[in-house]
């Protein structure tokens, strides 16, 4: 397998500050503001909970693998740099399983990008290679406890995918943001979902439901009304146009109030430490998920040596 060439500087940091406009690639959109604000943010809230006294609570927090998850990334040649789309899936998602880690399956354009996904978890679960992180699915079946994130199509394709996914997730979410994403625009027709809209898909999938990309005052306001199962916190990275802030700061100032409506909190965005992690869970998250480093040390082949910066 050649792999190609990675859309990736390699920096010592990964914070932000090496790709600009590297769109297709590992960048973001504004000049990677929102980027290198989700890196930041963490430590601007541990130092917050220094300043407080608290320090050494945070630092107390338990980080175990369970409580992780690879992000979910779609993409492979456009975005990372593979030869081949379909080289990337399995690896991504083995790696993750194998360190403990909850999965994140992602959707894309054309469909063989979420059928990749798809193939590699039922991959995983034939292979039994994902011991003490699997789950019973809808077809009686052992998988790995995967979260799958569909892009908001009209509600008809929306309700194929729905049954392609749904035999082998944990959990289905909808990507409420992703309409407005720079590296599907104009590929395909994508719209930004009602209320109704969501308890529609919600009531489909009978699975768990997450809705992914809360990041805006009309995002909670979605929330308090549909209440799902889980709110994952997220802008993409970075990767799509919304308003300037960072995942850390949204978290910190609404994890009270989004408790109210849902079961759980996810967060992505700038995790790149084991500190990140503890950060996130000790504002409210109850699951924390990595892209771009797991993304790096599944195409680089150093997966032990990232995931041991997560977790020690």
């Amino acid at each position: 397998m050649t792999k190609g060439e990675l859309k990736c500087h390699r920096c010592s940091v990964c914070d932000g500050y090496g790709c600009p406009g590297m769109l297709p690639g590992l960048g973001g959109v504004f000049d990677n503001q929102n980027f290198m604000l989700n890196c930041e943010g963490w430590a601007l809230l541990r130092g917050r909970v220094a300043a407080s006294g608290r320090g050494g609570e945070l630092a107390a927090v338990d980080v175990a693998p369970g409580l992780l998850r690879c992000g979910p990334v779609t993409g492979a040649v456009e975005n990372i740099g593979y030869e081949n789309e379909a080289d990337f899936y399995l690896p991504y998602l083995k790696n993750a399983a194998r360190a403990g880690f909850g999965l994140c399956v992602g959707d894309g354009c054309p469909d063989e990008k979420l059928k990749l996904g798809v193939d590699a978890v039922r991959q995983l679960g034939a292979e039994g290679a994902v011991a003490g992180a699997r789950t019973s699915a809808g077809a009686g079946e052992s998988f790995p406890n995967a979260a799958f994130f569909l892009k908001p199509y009209p509600q008809k394709r929306l309700f194929e995918r729905i049954e392609w996914v749904k035999p082998y997730a944990s959990y289905i979410g909808i990507d409420i943001d992703s309409y407005n994403i720079l590296t599907m625009r104009n590929l395909v027709n994508l719209e930004r979902k009602t209320a109704a809209q969501l308890e529609e898909f919600r009531k489909r999938s009978g699975l768990p439901f997450v809705i992914k990309g809360v990041f805006t005052e009309e995002d909670l306001a979605l929330v308090r009304e549909v209440r799902p199962d889980v709110v994952y916190i997220s802008n993409h990275g970075g990767r799509v146009e919304t308003r300037i802030g960072s995942t850390a700061e949204f978290l910190a100032y609404y994890a009270d109030e989004l408790k109210k409506y849902c079961g759980q909190i996810w967060v992505d965005g700038g995790i790149r430490t084991r500190s990140d992690v503890q950060t996130a869970l000790f504002y409210g998250a109850d699951q924390v998920i990595a892209a771009r480093p797991l993304i790096r040390a599944t195409f680089d082949e150093c997966y032990d040596e990232v995931t041991e910066k997560l977790l020690k």
